[in-house]
């Protein structure tokens, strides 16, 4: 099953659901990717899965996702069931290991411009913003290129905010192969003025 607006909604909806009658505390889940790009109607596609970036604490601080907490891998295998989703629908892809883009830093102030979305008293999304996703799209774009090209072309980036993003990403990766694979992504997209900056 792949996620469109509608869907993605109600999935998450019934995840709420499953932990407030799992008696489970309240999750609060930064969310990038596909997802996030969907709900905020920044692109109209669809997506396969919901890519974890970080928890929100109590305090309202960033936490690791590394591992997910067992009350919401159980309420996403309850929902798993019902829906016929993939058991990891609900994944910490992005920041599952010492690697991740949460252990290699986040964008300053990706929280505040975040955008909070409550599905009731048990789970809360923040979905980043455009700016933010920004940032990982680049780098996915380096990597893998496809549907990451596409989505950072919807998105519209100015030269400046391209800059921006591959300085963040090459705090990620120093090499200089990664700055030479950046350079040559973004002459061909057509952003020779931010590939000449780096």
């Amino acid at each position: 099953m792949d996620f469109d607006d509608f869907a993605l909604s109600a999935a998450l909806s019934l995840l709420e659901g499953r932990l407030r009658l799992n008696g489970a505390p309240p999750v609060r889940l930064v969310i990038c990717g596909g997802s996030a790009l969907i709900a905020l109607h920044l692109v109209t596609r669809t997506t396969r899965d919901v890519d974890v970036l970080a928890l929100v604490d109590s305090q309202k601080h960033l936490a690791t996702p590394a591992p997910l907490p067992d009350c919401l891998l159980q309420a996403t295998g309850e929902v798993a069931a019902v829906l016929g989703l993939p058991e990891d629908w609900v994944n910490n892809g992005p920041s599952a290991n010492s690697g991740g883009l949460f252990q290699m830093g986040l964008p300053e102030g990706l929280l505040e411009r975040a955008h909070q979305k409550d599905y009731g008293s048990h789970l809360s999304i923040f979905f980043i913003d455009r700016t933010d996703q920004i940032y990982p799209k680049v780098f996915a774009a380096v990597d893998r290129l496809g549907v990451h090209i596409d989505d950072l072309l919807t998105l519209k980036p100015t030269s400046d905010e391209l800059e921006k993003a591959a300085r963040w990403c090459m705090t990620h990766d120093p090499s200089e192969p990664f700055k030479g694979l950046l350079k040559s992504v973004f002459e061909q997209l057509g952003y020779r003025d931010a590939s000449e900056r780096l």
